[in-house]
């Protein structure tokens, strides 16, 4: 698509679907963090947790909750300014987001069916920012 400006003509490069799938990752987390909080919540009250486990459980949460914040914004800058660096650091954090996403779909103290649900969700919006990342990538770096 090309936008006209001040007499000339320039190439937007910046991924609608990447945009649109940003966005839709971050409503949809705030529904997962509110869901997996819950979910402890009512494991904590239904079950027995091992000492430090329930600890555990929700520090990684709440980490992985600041860990989205910074992944969200940093991949929303780097599209619209059609910039690689923060795209890149982005990327990175997603791996960091995805091994946080195994951890609760996996090694949690008590995993419900809920959880393999919303993580599997998770899991493939991750993988379809990722691939839309690295094809955003690739057009700003040409």
């Amino acid at each position: 698509m090309a936008a006209v400006g001040r007499g000339r003509a320039s190439v937007v490069l910046s991924s609608i679907p990447l945009q649109i799938l940003l966005y839709s990752n971050a409503v949809y987390y705030v529904f997962y963090f509110l869901a997996t909080l819950l979910m402890i919540i009512y494991k904590c009250q239904t079950f027995t947790y091992p000492n430090g486990n329930l600890a555990l459980d929700l520090a990684l949460l709440f980490i992985m909750a600041i860990l989205e914040a910074i992944r969200l914004y940093l991949a929303a800058k780097g599209n619209l300014t059609e910039e690689e660096k923060p795209l890149g650091i982005s990327l990175v954090l997603t791996i960091g987001s995805v091994l946080l996403s195994v951890y609760f779909l996996v090694w949690e103290t008590y995993i419900l069916r809920a959880d393999l649900i919303i993580n599997a969700l998770l899991l493939g919006l991750y993988g379809l920012e990722m691939i839309l990342e690295l094809f955003a990538i690739a057009a700003f770096v040409r």
